[in-house]
């Protein structure tokens, strides 16, 4: 069992102590926030003691794991200084504002030996964890595109939000429900050696990008056409995964998203219709639960976790890249 650290008391904090307290391996010795009183309700909650600042808390409380789930200003530092106490990491995505931020923090972990881990729960969905299974397996052929849309339509005051504010966090849509579809992107076709794209402000009255596109390309000529939008409606996930013998469409998430479902298509040598088979999977999120369980095997075992902080920090490096272009 670990003593686990929270730093971050709001909806992502809640998720993940949710997820340690269901599989119940690990300890909860610590929350911090700015407002304790965030801090309190939890630690009333899941067990701990209560810190308004996170420096001390590293330093006073026998740990072995912090999760840091602030804002994207914050990330950097306290990881740093989790690692520097001498402990794992787990941060939420996208890591920090920008690539040149993020990488000390990669450094730190590879010399201290330590497991630096972004937080990409959509690696772990079910549908997306199967279309990686058939992938691997060749069930739709050599690869040739992915095409993939995610968004959401805000909410009031969105505008007025940190997530609106460039200096807290860095860049708008692209950053931050962007990243989630470059990583998956990145896990299906692999590194990219090129990135071009728009990120623009279409409705929202803000400094950052309410829409984000971007067309990413391998270096065997694969390509990927990505939109991250805050003016999507009605909430949407879409995935897709084109090889030379077949696709796969990833559609859903859970809840305001739809639940998941997996389309499998395969293409017909005489060509016409494909020969289609469908896969459904629970309206339930299960992604926290999995994402610990990997990141704690990761630590006890020495192997790689699914999005690891690289991952993160390369899919910060074709954000950057777009970012400049405008």
């Amino acid at each position: 069992m670990g003593n686990v650290l929270i730093v971050g008391a709001g909806l992502i904090g809640r998720k993940r102590a949710e997820a340690i307290r269901e599989i119940g391996e690990d300890k909860i010795v610590g929350f911090c926030d700015l407002d304790e009183s965030r801090a309190k309700i939890l630690a009333d909650e899941f067990g701990g003691e209560v810190y308004a600042d996170y420096k001390r808390m590293f330093q006073e409380t026998k740990a072995d794991i912090a999760v840091v789930a602030t804002n994207h200003k914050m990330l950097p530092p306290m990881c740093l200084a989790a690692l520097a106490a001498g402990l794992h990491v787990l941060a939420e995505k996208p890591l920090g504002r920008n690539a040149k931020e993020v990488e000390p923090v990669v450094r730190a972990a590879e010399a201290k030996k330590l497991v630096y881990k972004c937080g990409f729960n959509h690696r772990y969905f079910p549908g997306l964890l199967q279309a990686k299974k058939m992938v691997d397996e060749g069930k739709i052929g050599e690869l040739m595109y992915v095409r993939a849309r995610y968004g959401h339509g805000g909410r009031p005051g969105y505008d007025k939000e940190w997530r609106a504010d460039s200096g807290i966090a860095g860049g708008g849509e692209l950053l931050d429900q962007g990243i989630h579809l470059i990583d998956l992107a990145r896990w299906f076709l692999g590194d990219f050696v090129s990135a071009i794209g728009a990120a623009q402000t279409a409705f929202w009255d803000m400094p950052l990008d309410d829409n984000g596109f971007a067309i990413l390309r391998t270096e065997k000529k694969q390509t990927a056409f990505l939109h991250a939008s805050w003016t999507q409606w009605k909430n949407l996930f879409s995935f897709e995964i084109f090889g030379k013998d077949g696709y796969l469409a990833i559609d859903g998430l859970v809840k305001s998203y739809g639940p998941q479902k997996l389309t499998w298509a395969r293409r017909r040598p005489e060509s016409g219709p494909p020969i289609i088979k469908t896969f459904y999977f629970p309206d339930e999120d299960k992604t926290w639960i999995l994402e610990w369980q990997d990141f704690t095997n990761a630590i006890n075992k020495g192997t790689q976790p699914l999005g690891t902080g690289e991952d993160g920090w390369e899919a910060l490096k074709l954000i950057d890249a777009i970012y400049a272009q405008q």
